[in-house]
């Protein structure tokens, strides 16, 4: 049964001292949640107090707002923006926005066991959730005071969404070579280009657009925020993927779009370096629902080979099961930690902190799907059906190998 939200806390009710108040019982009496039967596999082991009720929170919403509709949604391709509207109630549209404007205000090792714990539920919408949230970000943190006033306030409610326009059709992981112009006129820029594979293409509020403003390069690229109702864009047909199917994905197209220069963040020839910081969050971030992914496929496949008998005994029973669990659990561990120390090191401004997000990425990515895969074999026959989730987590995970920076530009 849906939980009333009316009646739970909200990230801004747990910040401080009344945090174990504020839920009605303390963090360190909850009973652990375990994909097997290692307590360190507990997403939530070892977390301060209030990271951890951080933690209870998501997964509370994961459990009951996302996972029991997610096999709906994914059927009937529904973006469930009422969902993310209600998940921004608990303060997840805005996690590292300034509270002055509505965010959260909380750090990156925050949102990785924010992030995990709401992928648990519903991989794809999650996703999403990234990316609306490092957009925001972007704003908050290269925009001017007019911007951030006028735009955070209602992205930060999900009132309005957002999406990341890089991609071209012509530059993938050569994002620097992308060919969109902005022609500045008058107090305009006049766009002309189109981006690809964009999340919530045509549906998102607002575009937060890389373009070329100069010469051929990185230097050349600036960063513009092109509302959905400027005149001149328009938009591809939603794309018929295999996964990730609960969130729009179309082309951009602008033909002499025309948006108001103070719609630019930073200075002319700035954009390439804000879209390459975005990323950086944006790789722990998509990181993060690999691994909530995996730890609920892992947890689905201990109780189904527990259940499942053949040849009189449980498949648990069998060492090649045991081992087989094992070397997910430890994949998954492995990947969560890494995950975590690159969200510590962005928190901390360390000049290792790209190196370290595109390794998490890499890893957390490879292993999340092999997780999965290694899930579905040990449903067997029933882990190809889509009567089983197992699935559904799959197809969600692999495109995470590929976003945000190939796995192949990571290495």
């Amino acid at each position: 049964q849906a939980l009333s939200w009316g009646l739970i806390p909200t990230i801004a009710m747990l910040r401080g001292a009344n945090a174990a108040r504020a839920l009605g019982r303390s963090a360190r009496a909850w009973p652990p949640r375990r994909c097997c039967s290692a307590q360190c596999l507990d997403p939530a082991s070892g977390l301060p107090e209030e990271r951890a009720q951080f933690h209870e929170l998501a997964k509370q919403f994961a459990d009951n707002e996302m996972f029991p509709f997610a096999a709906e949604w994914d059927a009937k391709s529904h973006f469930p923006v009422d969902v993310l509207r209600k998940s921004a109630e608990l303060g997840f549209g805005g996690v590292f926005v300034d509270p002055d404007y509505g965010g959260s205000g909380l750090c990156r090792q925050d949102g990785a066991v924010i992030f995990e714990a709401l992928a648990s539920g519903c991989t794809s919408t999650t996703a999403y959730l990234t990316i609306h949230n490092m957009c925001v970000w972007m704003i908050d943190t290269f925009g001017n005071e007019e911007q951030r006033t006028n735009f955070l306030p209602s992205l930060c409610s999900m009132e309005k969404l957002s999406s990341y326009c890089l991609t071209e059709p012509g530059s993938g992981s050569d994002a620097a070579s992308l060919k969109t112009t902005a022609v500045r006129d008058g107090d305009d820029y006049v766009l002309n280009g189109s981006k690809a594979f964009i999340s919530g293409g045509g549906v998102s509020d607002l575009y937060i657009v890389m373009c070329r403003t100069g010469a051929d390069g990185p230097k050349g690229i600036s960063c513009l925020l092109v509302p959905k109702d400027a005149p001149g864009i328009s938009f591809g047909k939603n794309e018929d993927k295999l996964g990730w199917k609960t969130q729009p994905t179309s082309a951009v197209i602008f033909e002499d779009c025309r948006v108001p220069a103070k719609y630019r963040l930073g200075a002319e020839g700035e954009g390439f370096k804000f879209a390459m910081r975005g990323l950086d969050g944006g790789r722990v971030s998509i990181a993060t629902c690999s691994l909530g992914a995996a730890g609920r496929c892992l947890e689905l496949a201990s109780d189904h080979v527990t259940q499942r008998k053949q040849f009189g005994s449980p498949l648990s029973s069998f060492q090649n099961t045991q081992f087989r669990l094992a070397d997910m659990g430890t994949s998954l561990l492995s990947a969560r930690l890494m995950v975590r120390h690159a969200a510590r090191l962005l928190d901390e401004k360390d000049p290792d902190a790209t190196t370290a997000c595109a390794m998490a990425k890499r890893l957390a990515t490879d292993s999340g799907f092999e997780i999965c895969n290694d899930a579905l074999q040990l449903f067997g026959g029933y882990g190809y059906l889509k009567d089983y989730p197992v699935e559904r987590y799959l197809r969600d995970v692999r495109v995470h190998q590929i976003l945000e920076g190939t796995n192949e530009i990571m290495r």
